[in-house]
């Protein structure tokens, strides 16, 4: 072998060195970030396990933390079907005992349903009414209650349940009216 093919040889190895090497900083480059990025994200996902962990002690693990006092509870006991409503034990049956009962309460003072609030609502008036149009004239009425859409079609969709009012679709909306009893049948709740 001469030394001019031995020099040659030399420098291709010497530039193959140089990009392996330019290779396996990129290469490095790449998982760093790769592993600073799954830190993040494990960081993300155990604040969510301790949220979870959080509220799985509450005593009525249905409640999330954003709903008011005022909506409806599911009750441990018996479980709401998945899509049912969540409700409220009716007014004249004792309250339960324990952590339920104190979680309900909290220092508030005896307010009226939500429920019945929106059948007084719907009472007066002739014609059916949208669940929206419901909430804003609660909210107009009653300042101190501010349910979400939701709990409001929710607790719409309960009383719809039980018979006290009834549901109206009209193309994409639904409208809701207030099942008035008929004649001699008329009975106090």
């Amino acid at each position: 072998m001469t030394s001019q093919s031995a020099d040659t040889l030399r420098s291709r190895y010497v530039a193959q060195a140089a990009s392996d090497l330019k290779e396996n900083r990129r290469r490095q480059q790449e998982l760093a970030e790769k592993i600073a990025m799954l830190k993040q994200e494990e960081a993300l996902l155990a604040d969510i396990l301790n949220l979870a962990q959080r509220y799985e002690d509450f005593a009525d693990p249905s409640r999330l933390p954003e709903q008011a006092q005022d909506e409806p509870v599911v009750t441990k006991a018996k479980p709401a079907p998945a899509g049912a409503a969540p409700r409220r034990p009716a007014p004249t049956k004792a309250a339960p005992a324990g952590k339920a009962a104190k979680a309900g309460a909290q220092g508030k003072s005896h307010q009226p349903l939500l429920g019945n609030l929106l059948a007084d609502l719907l009472d007066n008036h002739n014609e059916p009414r949208l669940a929206k149009e419901l909430r804003e004239e609660l909210l107009e009425k009653h300042p101190d209650r501010t349910p979400t859409p939701q709990v409001v079609r929710n607790t719409l969709e309960s009383l719809v349940a039980k018979g006290r009012i009834q549901r109206l679709k009209q193309q994409r909306s639904v409208m809701y009216t207030l099942v008035k009893p008929t004649g001699g049948e008329e009975t106090a709740d």
